[in-house]
């Protein structure tokens, strides 16, 4: 949805308001009483909607997730020149879609996902505006992390079903799929963003 669609509907909606209010009579006619039904209840009510749908949109964007400063250096370790970085690794080869980075692994795929994720985002903002927010190298996932998210790309990919690491206990795959052992075990794919190490680390230049 264009902004600047919206934004015309919205001047467009209050336009017809500030004619309803300086001239009230005109509501006195049948199509006076449609048109003003349309102006004070329908229009405000399409562009609320259409407007919490583009925010919503953008909140699925990389860019909408690292505008936060606490969030920085997790944009920062997306760029770490180390293939053990899940992150980076994951980022930097286009594994997950660079515009939405973050929505892609930390959306929960089951089938309220999306609303759990952005109720999320609004306890985020609550915690950002009203209380004093960790450091990022403290902040938790709110429960651990399902390998559901990690299958819902990798599941079927012969990389995957086929790689030697996967296949060198017969248990294990069956285990991984089943989410009995963790993709984030350790010895498998522990070291994620790991912001606390930053300082240590060379950066990839993104190509330039």
């Amino acid at each position: 949805m264009p902004v600047s669609f919206l934004l015309l509907l919205i001047l467009f909606s209050v336009s017809l308001i500030v004619v309803l209010f300086l001239r009230p009579g005109i509501t006195v006619t049948r199509g006076g009483k449609i048109m003003a039904f349309l102006v004070l209840f329908f229009l405000p009510i399409l562009c609320a909607s259409m407007g919490i749908s583009s925010e919503l949109e953008r909140s699925k964007s990389t860019a909408f997730c690292l505008s936060c400063h606490i969030m920085e250096p997790y944009g920062k370790s997306l760029r770490v020149d180390d293939p053990a970085y899940l992150a980076a690794a994951h980022y930097q080869n286009h594994r997950v879609p660079v515009d939405e980075a973050c929505y892609t692994c930390h959306t929960n795929y089951a089938m309220f996902g999306t609303a759990k994720a952005k109720l999320r985002g609004l306890r985020h903002v609550y915690i950002y505006y009203f209380t004093t927010p960790p450091p990022p190298e403290k902040i938790k996932l709110y429960e651990s992390f399902n390998n559901r998210e990690c299958l819902h790309c990798h599941e079927g990919a012969r990389s995957f079903e086929q790689g030697a690491i996967h296949n060198s206990d017969p248990y294990l795959l069956p285990a991984i799929k089943a989410n009995k052992k963790s993709c984030l075990s350790s010895g498998c794919h522990e070291v994620v963003h790991n912001v606390g190490t930053l300082a240590n680390v060379k950066f990839w230049n993104g190509g330039s």
